[in-house]
């Protein structure tokens, strides 16, 4: 099928016996053009179909004012809250987004950087894979000046902002909670430790454990993808131990959750038996009964914080290559699912 040729504004303003300044200006809501001739050239414009060739006075102007999105994963409760809070500031500042996920893949991750590349987005928004080895992939943008912003997820570099919580803090809190409520043996269930929030929220999980003279074995740390598939199978296999723990603590809500699904399942009490902590105060936390005790991690603030910072480097309020670090304000929400006392 051949394609129908593109409405120009040399066809609007041949049907309108005015000058092609005179549409362009139209188009562009100038004052300099009266009412009455903005409203024909609008109508006949959508009667015709016409297009604003965006591309070609992006071209001019060398911005496309397209930000890319880079995620794990697109089916995560946190990820679209982040999504969210990118999307508010940026649109409201006149920018789209172009989002892709890497499935926790590196070579997806390099793939997608390079197409954002190619589609030269102005800025880059970025939560590492778990598979991710370096941030080589990120250089070109470097190297034309582009701004790159790295959030939740982000890796030891010189040249870029980084967006996060302590995990390593909250972590600590979690652990220090259950502890409290008699917990003696800990179990903690968490993802890649090339990521610096698991390896963060491992590090304040044994600190925890140490400071009050508690053992952190090796079969108590055990690391999966974090699906709720992978709470309820952990589950099982914690009903088949002959020596259980007796508090859990899961680097996110949906593991959690389905630990708490799978001991219930078992006939094991949560939390009478064994008490249960999550991360990321996702949805679920609140649906599973009993309600799951987490840690309140601000994931529209953070997608709000990602994007006004990118913007500020885009406008020349921050230089671009700019190394800082911004910790926002975790919380730890105690419900149901760890209250021994």
């Amino acid at each position: 099928m051949e394609r129908v040729r593109d409405v120009t504004i040399y066809d609007l303003a041949e049907r309108l016996e005015v000058s092609v300044a005179t549409v362009s200006r139209a188009l562009k809501n100038d004052p300099v053009v009266s009412k009455k001739t903005k409203k024909r050239v609008v109508e006949l414009a959508e009667k015709m179909g016409y297009r604003s060739n965006h591309f070609a006075r992006n071209l001019r102007k060398q911005r496309t004012d397209t930000i890319g999105v880079m995620v794990p994963r697109l089916n995560s409760s946190f990820m679209s809250t982040v999504i969210a809070g990118i999307e508010n500031v940026a649109n409201a500042e006149g920018y789209n987004l172009i989002i892709t996920q890497s499935s926790e893949s590196f070579e997806k991750e390099i793939a997608g950087a390079k197409t954002m590349f190619n589609n030269r987005v102005d800025g880059l928004l970025v939560s590492l894979a778990n598979e991710s080895e370096n941030l080589d992939h990120f250089e070109m943008f470097s190297k034309k000046n582009i701004p790159v912003v790295f959030f939740d997820r982000t890796e030891d570099h010189e040249r870029f902002t980084d967006i996060l919580i302590d995990n390593r803090k909250a972590a600590y809190e979690i652990t220090t909670h259950l502890i409290r409520q008699g917990c003696k043996r800990i179990m903690h269930i968490t993802s890649s430790l090339k990521r610096n929030v698991y390896a963060e929220r491992l590090a304040g999980y044994r600190q925890a454990l140490e400071e009050n003279n508690l053992p952190a074995g090796k079969d108590d740390l055990i690391i999966t993808s974090l699906s709720m598939e992978d709470g309820e199978n952990i589950a099982q296999k914690i009903a088949a131990m002959h020596q259980r723990p007796d508090g859990i603590f899961v680097s996110n809500d949906n593991c959690a959750a389905g630990c708490v699904i799978g001991l219930k399942n078992a006939g094991i009490r949560v939390p009478q038996d064994i008490a249960v902590a999550g991360f990321n105060n996702d949805p679920v936390s609140r649906v599973v009964e009993p309600n799951l005790t987490t840690i309140n991690y601000p994931g529209y603030e953070m997608g709000e914080t990602a994007a006004r910072i990118l913007i500020n480097h885009l406008n020349g309020v921050l230089p671009i290559h700019t190394t800082n670090s911004v910790l926002l304000r975790s919380e730890l929400i105690v419900r149901g699912s760890s209250l021994r006392k």
